[in-house]
C-alpha cells in the first residue's frame, strides 16, 4: 500500500502546527484574509462522467474563528529590522503606537512575506538511533543541537544563522540602543523570531500515556527530544503556589501540616488501587468528584490540590468515576521519566506529527504540501469513492481516502455540531511564581468562576524547551469555549499578568510578570462527531478530526488506531521498523559478498553514540 498525502496548507501538522513567530504572523495574515491557500482549477467539474457524481471540499479552512492580537511591547520597529536568519529582509512594518495600546496592525506584516511558515525544524547532530530499546530518553539539560530548516517540498535550506549556538541566546542589539534593565521590545521579538516555536494547540504528553507508547513501539521517538514537566501550580486565593505531587514533594513541602500529608498519602493510595474497593465508592457515583472529595475527610487545601491540580477536573462536570480514574493516570505516571507526570517535546508539540511524517516517508510515504483536493469522485453503481480531483485537475485513483473533517464542504456537515476550544499564546518576561531558576516548565488550571464557563489550564515554558527566546516566555492558556476566546480567557490572564507599560518597567516592585504580546482565537474541536452525522459520505471516506481539547493525546491515538484497523484489519498498527541490517532491497541478492561486506563499516559509521532523548526505562539497555 502507497500512502499520498495531499494538504492545502504550506505546513505540516494542519491544527497541531507549531510556527516560528514571523510564521505565526503568516499564518495570521493568511487567516484574516480568509483567502484561498492555492489557485486551483475552476473546470474541475468536467473532469466527472456520467457515471459518477462529485462530492466538492471546502476551499478554506474554517476551523478558526475570533483571532484578535494585540502587541504591548514597545513597537521601536525601524526598517532595518529582519529575523536573524531569515532568507530574505522581513519587511513587516508596525506603527508606532502608545505601548499600553492593544495594536492589531502594528503585529501583522503589511506586505506577503516570503519566510518560511513551517516549523519544521530538527536538531543537525540528532540521527535515528539503531538501538530501538532506547528509543525514548528524557533531557533534562539545555540543548546545544544546532538546528537546520527543512522548508517548502522537502528541500533543504541550510539557515544562516548557523554559526549562532542553539541556546536560546537572544542577538545582542547595538549596546548604545540597549534599553535600560533589558526589557523586551517588539523589534527584539521579531529579531529572534527563529527562537520561538509556538503551538497551535497545547498539550502534553503523559509519561505513561498512550502516545508515549506509541513513540516507543513505532520507534518514532527518534527524531524528538523531550523535557519533564518541573511544576505544578495551583491558583488559590488570588496567588500562585507550587503544588506537591509525588511522595518527596509531598514530605517536604512546607504548604501542609504533618496531618494533612497523612491524608493525602492515604487518599492517593486508595486511588491507585480504587478498581480493587468498589465498596469505598460504589456508593457515591451519582455525585461529582468534588462532592466525593468532600465525603473523604480531605481538608479544603487538600480538596483543592486534588481537584484542580491532579485530577484536573472541574467541580460541577466530572463524576467520581471520573475524577478517581484521572487521579490514578496522573499518579501512574508519576515517577517514570521525573518529578511530575508530564513531558513536552522540544520545539513544540508540532514536533509530533512531522516526527510520524519522516518515518511514513521513510517508508515509501509521499507528501505535497501547497497541493489541495478540490472533490472526491463517486462511483454512482457502487456508491463508493473512487478518486480525487486535485487543484490540477488531474485524477487520482484509490481504495481508502481520509479527509480531515476541516476540508468537507458545509452541505456536508450540515447537521454538525461543533465545540470550540477558546486559545490565548501570551509572551511574558518572567514566570508566574518566580524561583531561583529561570527555567521551570509549569502547568497550571485556573478554576472557572462563573456558572457555564470551564476550567482554564495554563502551560507556561521557558527558553530550554527551544520554544522562545531568552529571558521570555511563552504561556499557553486552553479552555473549552463558552464565549470567544478573549471573552473566555482574559479574565485568567488579568489575573496572572499586567500589561507592559512604560512607567511599570522602573518599577521593581511590580509582582505579576508583563505582558509582551498576545494572540486569542478559537479553534474548531470535532473530536466527539458521529460519523453518521456527515451527510452522504461513502463508506471508504473516513473522516478525522482536529485537536481536542484534553491536556494529553490519548484520543488522537485512539482514533488514528481505529481509521488504521478499518482499512488495514489484519494489520499491526505502527510495528516497530525492522534493523537497518535486515533491510534487503531490491538488487541487492546480486551484488557480490565483498560489496555487502564494505557497507557494513558505512552504516555503522552513521550510527550516533548517544540513542535519542527518549527511552522505555522498563526496558534494559543493550
Amino acid at each position: 500500500m502507497i500512502y499520498q498525502h495531499f494538504s492545502r496548507r504550506s505546513y505540516y501538522g494542519g491544527n497541531w502546527a507549531s510556527f516560528s513567530f514571523s510564521g505565526l504572523l503568516s499564518w495570521l495574515k493568511e487567516h484574516q484574509e480568509n483567502s484561498d491557500i492555492v489557485n486551483e482549477c475552476p473546470a474541475w467539474q468536467e473532469k466527472i462522467h456520467e457515471n459518477e457524481e462529485a462530492i466538492a471540499l471546502s476551499r478554506t479552512d474554517k476551523t478558526i474563528q475570533h483571532v484578535e492580537v494585540f502587541c504591548y511591547a514597545c513597537q521601536d520597529l525601524h526598517e532595518d529590522v529582519e529575523e536573524a536568519g531569515a532568507l530574505q529582509k522581513n519587511h513587516a512594518s508596525v506603527t508606532s503606537v502608545n505601548c499600553t495600546e492593544a495594536a492589531d496592525s502594528a503585529c501583522l506584516p503589511v506586505e506577503d512575506e516570503s519566510l518560511r511558515t513551517t516549523s519544521c525544524e530538527i536538531p543537525a547532530e540528532q540521527t535515528p538511533s539503531s538501538d530501538p530499546e532506547r528509543a525514548l530518553e528524557v533531557n533534562d539539560v539545555q540543548v546545544t543541537g544546532e538546528k537546520e530548516n527543512c522548508c517548502d517540498d522537502n528541500t533543504c535550506v541550510p539557515s544562516t544563522a548557523e554559526k549562532e549556538t542553539s541556546e536560546n541566546v537572544p542577538v545582542a542589539e547595538d549596546t548604545a540602543e540597549q534599553p535600560k534593565k533589558n526589557r523586551i521590545t517588539y523589534s527584539q521579538i521579531i529579531k529572534e523570531g527563529r527562537r520561538f516555536n509556538i503551538d497551535l494547540v497545547s498539550k502534553l504528553l503523559y509519561s505513561r500515556g498512550l502516545l508515549i507508547d506509541l513513540l516507543i513501539k513505532s520507534n518514532v521517538s527518534r527524531y524528538a527530544e523531550f523535557k519533564n514537566i518541573t511544576r505544578i501550580l495551583a491558583f488559590r486565593e488570588g496567588r500562585v503556589k507550587q503544588v506537591p505531587c509525588s511522595r518527596a514533594d509531598v514530605f517536604n513541602s512546607k504548604q501542609l501540616t504533618m496531618v494533612e500529608k497523612r491524608m493525602l498519602m492515604k487518599f492517593l493510595t486508595f486511588c491507585m488501587e480504587y478498581e480493587e474497593h468498589p465498596d469505598e465508592y460504589k456508593a457515591y457515583e451519582e455525585i461529582t468528584f468534588s462532592e466525593y472529595l468532600k465525603t473523604q475527610k480531605l481538608t479544603p487545601n487538600l480538596q483543592y490540590f486534588v481537584l484542580h491540580s491532579m485530577a484536573m477536573t472541574s467541580e460541577t462536570g466530572s463524576s467520581t468515576i471520573d475524577g478517581l480514574k484521572a487521579t490514578k493516570n496522573f499518579l501512574h505516571s508519576l515517577g517514570r521519566y521525573g518529578n511530575t507526570p508530564f513531558l513536552f517535546p522540544l520545539y513544540g508539540q508540532g514536533e509530533l506529527p512531522q516526527c510520524f511524517c519522516r518515518m511514513c516517508a521513510v517508508f515509501g510515504g509521499i507528501y505535497c504540501l501547497r497541493h489541495s483536493v478540490q472533490c472526491l469522485v463517486v462511483d454512482k453503481e457502487s456508491g463508493k469513492c473512487k478518486a480525487i480531483i486535485d487543484q490540477y485537475g488531474q485524477r487520482i485513483i484509490s481504495k481508502h481516502f481520509l479527509v480531515e473533517d476541516s476540508y468537507l464542504s458545509e452541505n456536508t456537515c450540515a447537521h454538525v455540531q461543533y465545540r470550540q476550544i477558546s486559545r490565548a499564546i501570551l509572551i511574558t518576561d518572567r514566570s508566574v511564581l518566580k524561583t531561583d531558576s529561570d527555567q521551570q516548565i509549569s502547568i497550571l488550571t485556573v478554576p472557572a468562576e462563573e456558572p457555564g464557563t470551564f476550567a482554564v489550564r495554563v502551560i507556561e515554558l521557558c527558553s530550554s524547551t527551544m520554544t522562545c527566546m531568552k529571558g521570555s516566555y511563552l504561556v499557553h492558556l486552553t479552555c473549552t469555549s463558552s464565549k470567544t476566546a478573549r471573552e473566555d480567557l482574559e479574565p485568567v490572564v488579568q489575573k496572572l499578568f499586567t500589561p507592559y507599560t512604560e512607567t511599570e518597567i522602573e518599577n521593581e516592585e511590580i509582582e505579576k510578570p508583563r505582558l509582551l504580546w498576545g494572540l486569542y482565537f478559537n479553534m474548531r474541536d470535532s473530536s466527539d462527531v458521529n460519523r453518521n452525522t456527515y451527510n452522504d459520505l461513502p463508506s471508504n471516506v473516513y473522516v478525522c478530526s482536529g485537536p481536542d481539547c484534553a491536556l494529553g493525546n490519548d484520543n488522537a491515538v485512539k482514533q488514528a488506531e481505529a481509521l488504521f484497523q478499518q482499512i488495514c484489519p489484519n494489520e499491526d498498527f505502527c510495528p516497530p521498523p525492522p534493523n537497518p541490517e535486515d533491510i534487503i532491497l531490491d538488487g541487492d541478492s546480486l551484488q557480490p559478498e565483498a560489496s555487502e561486506s564494505s557497507a557494513l563499516p558505512e552504516a555503522s559509521s552513521e550510527t550516533p553514540k548517544e540513542s535519542s532523548n527518549l527511552r522505555n526505562p522498563e526496558e534494559p539497555s543493550k
